[in-house]
């Protein structure tokens, strides 16, 4: 197999997906059956500066290309043999944002985040204009309120983007998005796998009198859907991304797409009626609705698979950032016990992890809020990590833990609750990847207790979205002649994969019913903390 492999990648038959999460940059190679090969691997953070979260470009470049190298040191260690050309390529990233560039192509203001939570006022005028709920984290509430805000820099926006479009632009000369990605820019038009044409007519016409000197269809980027290609790879864009100049230019590169669409690549969560959960450093779901829903939430946003099909994402900024920090400070504890056994932190998270399943269903009293930053489904711009129980109440270990897994799925469970009893929407499976599975059972089991639905993890999940990346990129190379995606996954990627799959509890299912009603009352605590603790 080490040979079939080795001839592939000196070939040029091997696809590389790499994507920019909020805590780690990874990079996934794989071979003609389309499993993973190698990978490469680049730790970085965001920083809040002037109080808004942002990452540099410096770090985005030295990020890429140190995910790129690792990815190469991996290859020449395990076959050999130098990484010199690929068969296709697709680049994803932290969904939503605001990139806005000039004519010459320089960053008019620091990235701003999905993190960000400073664009309320924006939201609330553009919601009942379009008649549709537009996040704060989309790239127009950041324009548009940089608008409001009188923000010297919006008269010279010649074109904004999110990060993945960024780096797909740079590596290509493309300024084109996935319809998955831009949809966490400005709403789509499924039927047309494009921006809402009125939609962009309704905002022209709201900014019409502060004579800006651009139309917003000029300024955006151009959406593509799945299995188009989006432009090669560059001689300059090789350079970028392996400046030893080994890599050759001249792979093609599928659409650039968002952490939601990736994740449901990577899940064969595409179809109507499925779904997927991603936790990591914020928390989503997602899930492919049949019909439009009967009313507009602002708990729901309304995006697209990487084909287009209208899905309805509970998109929460907060998860496992404070169940981190409470793992570290155990950690450190450990680290001064004399003679203490050495616990990696795999082994660390999963003995804490395990320990929430011998927890009283309702967490006995406890109650945490893991909000590092805002949470706009709870109404809050900005966050304060807190922790609170009642004199008597059940302070044990399990419960702490359980508490700080519970919050850290609080407030995705309040937006499913909207979606799933008020809107009735249908779903026959629900498919969780990211950090807060990868111990088993824990967090799939108290997921489903939150969801009150089973909910699988696959094999594949540790792979993550740089592997959906790779997907996606081996779909636009490779996919026959009418060949829609969701075929494609089913019939290619995931025919004969397995995965587990955990039922919820009816104990657990009313222990985290009580404790999300102890949470809602709580919320005025937190609230307070934000006022008050500065």
């Amino acid at each position: 197999m080490s040979e079939e492999i080795r001839k592939a990648i000196q070939e040029g038959q091997t696809v590389l997906g790499l994507e920019f999460g909020s805590t780690r940059i990874k990079a996934v190679l794989v071979d003609g059956s389309h499993q993973p090969i190698a990978q490469g691997n680049w730790d970085w953070e965001n920083r809040l500066e002037d109080n808004i979260w942002t990452y540099s470009l410096e770090d985005v470049w030295e990020g890429l290309r140190g995910c790129y190298r690792d990815l190469t040191q991996d290859v020449e260690a395990r076959y050999g043999v130098p990484l010199t050309r690929l068969a296709a390529l697709g680049f994803s990233g932290m969904m939503h944002g605001y990139m806005p560039f000039d004519g010459a192509g320089k960053l008019l203001v620091p990235f701003r985040t999905w993190r960000n939570t400073m664009t309320e006022e924006a939201c609330k005028k553009l919601l009942p204009i379009f008649d549709f709920n537009i996040p704060q984290r989309w790239s127009i509430a950041h324009l548009y309120q940089a608008i409001l805000s009188g923000e010297g820099h919006v008269k010279d926006v010649a074109f904004f983007t999110t990060l993945a479009g960024y780096i797909h632009w740079q590596l290509s000369g493309e300024k084109v998005l996935g319809v998955g990605e831009a949809s966490g820019m400005f709403p789509i038009d499924s039927e047309a796998c494009d921006f809402d044409a009125r939609m962009i007519e309704q905002f022209d016409e709201l900014v019409a009198d502060r004579n800006l000197g651009w139309k917003l269809r000029d300024i955006m980027p151009k959406v593509l859907c799945a299995g188009q290609t989006a432009g090669w790879l560059t001689e300059e864009g090789a350079k970028l991304l392996d400046p030893t100049g080994a890599l050759q230019p001249g792979a093609p590169m599928c659409p650039p797409e968002g952490d939601a669409g990736t994740g449901m690549t990577a899940t064969n969560s595409v179809r109507k009626r499925t779904g997927n959960i991603s936790a990591g450093t914020s928390i989503f779901s997602m899930v492919v609705t049949e019909k439009p829903l009967a009313k507009v939430h602002e708990e729901i946003d309304m995006v697209t698979t990487p084909d287009g099909s209208p899905v309805a994402m509970v998109h929460c900024n907060n998860c496992t950032s404070d169940l981190n920090a409470w793992v570290n400070l155990f950690e450190a504890f450990m680290g001064r016990l004399p003679g203490a056994a050495k616990l990696d932190r795999n082994e660390l998270y999963g003995l804490l992890y395990r320990e929430a399943l011998e927890a009283d269903a309702d967490c006995g009293g406890l109650m945490a809020y893991n909000y590092f930053s805002g949470e706009p489904v709870t109404g809050l711009n900005e966050g304060r990590p807190m922790f609170v129980r009642t004199p008597d109440a059940k302070f044990t270990l399990a419960n702490f833990m359980r508490s700080h897994l519970y919050s850290a799925m609080a407030a995705l469970k309040i937006g499913n609750d909207i979606l799933l009893k008020e809107e009735q929407v249908k779903v026959d499976s629900l498919t969780g990847h990211g950090g807060l599975f990868k111990t088993p059972v824990v967090g799939q089991r108290l997921m489903a207790a939150a969801m009150n639905a089973p909910v699988t993890v696959m094999d594949t999940a540790s792979e993550g979205g740089a592997w959906g990346m790779a997907v996606l990129a081996a779909y636009m190379y490779e996919k026959e002649e009418g060949e829609a995606l969701p075929d494609y996954l089913s019939g290619k990627i995931f025919a004969g994969q397995t995965g587990t799959t955990i039922a919820p509890v009816q104990e657990d299912v009313a222990g985290f019913d009580a404790f999300i009603e102890k949470y809602k009352s709580t919320l005025p605590a937190e609230k307070a903390a934000v006022e008050g603790l500065k």
